[in-house]
């Protein structure tokens, strides 16, 4: 199982590089993140929360979580106009919960394991999920995207944690 970055870690805010071959080694990166995924009970992880700075993703949305999706270089080449407000968690900000408002749908093409192109359609929780790790690949998080003064509040209740936790 690979580490995962914690909030407020510098490595978080590293954008990812291109991959430029589909190869063993990153067939090995994704079998090693979506273990850590599933291990961690989240439905996706993105190649930057386990520092490893490539343009990596994998998701699984399913409640038997055996439907696995690998997005290699993923990019969003449409979205909607129309938003929803989910609530989000994320694994490199474990026990925090908001409400972000993102495109309701999105239409993206990535690289598959083996290296083959494809594109899809995705709307309600994949849509959240693909940009909230698309989004970790950029180097941002999902508190980027609530306000200033809800992001202090966290980072401050963070901080407090922290600080329990280590005297702990």
């Amino acid at each position: 199982m690979l580490s995962i970055l914690q909030y407020p870690d510098p490595r978080l805010f590293r954008k990812a590089e291109t991959v430029l071959e589909v190869t063993n080694q990153v067939r090995e990166i994704v079998l090693h993140m979506a273990e850590t995924m599933y291990k961690s009970a989240g439905i996706g992880l993105a190649a930057t929360q386990v520092n490893i700075q490539k343009r990596i993703v994998v998701i699984d949305i399913s409640e038997a979580k055996n439907n696995l999706l690998v997005l290699i270089n993923p990019k969003i080449i449409w979205n909607s106009n129309k938003s929803k407000t989910f609530q989000e968690g994320c694994l490199s900000i474990p026990g925090i919960y908001e409400k972000v408002t993102r495109p309701e749908s999105i239409f993206c093409k990535a690289l598959d394991n083996n290296g083959h192109e494809y594109e899809f359609n995705a709307e309600g929780i994949l849509s959240v999920c693909v940009q909230h790790e698309i989004d970790h690949l950029e180097g941002t998080v999902f508190l980027d995207h609530l306000s200033k003064l809800k992001r202090n509040r966290i980072e401050n209740k963070l901080k407090k944690i922290a600080t329990h936790s280590s005297l702990s």
